[in-house]
């Protein structure tokens, strides 16, 4: 049942993204270039908005059907509570002891100039 409204809800997506490519651009955002436009006081009544608020309110619809379907599927409790339930992981060996060379400090560095000595 899920995987049958998870294809329709692909489908109408990509109708959805389809019919809304076909429609004529009107220039400026939210409508501003010309009638008809989502600012404007009259919305134009064509094929292509009609169909876009079909594809629209179905694609809304089998969203919600897939919240309901998958609330009703899963478990009560949180994925923060099954993750504290599970038992801790095994120790990592600790790790090689360094050799002895590595455990000498490491030389001193003189931040003094370096001045050039007079030749004789």
């Amino acid at each position: 049942m899920q995987n049958v409204i998870l294809i329709i809800h692909l489908i109408l997506a990509l109708c959805l993204i389809g019919i809304v490519l076909l429609q004529r651009s009107e220039g400026g955002g939210l409508g501003m270039g010309g009638g008809g436009g989502v600012m404007s006081g009259r919305a134009a009544a064509t094929a292509l908005g009609k169909l876009t608020w079909l594809f629209a309110i179905a694609f809304i619809v089998t969203s919600i059907t897939l919240t309901i379907l998958a609330a009703a599927r899963s478990d009560s409790s949180s994925v923060v509570d099954r993750i504290t339930d599970q038992p801790p992981a095994a120790e990592e060996p600790a790790p090689a002891e360094p050799a002895s060379d590595d455990l000498l400090p490491p030389a001193p560095v003189s931040n003094a100039p370096v001045v050039p000595q007079a030749a004789e």
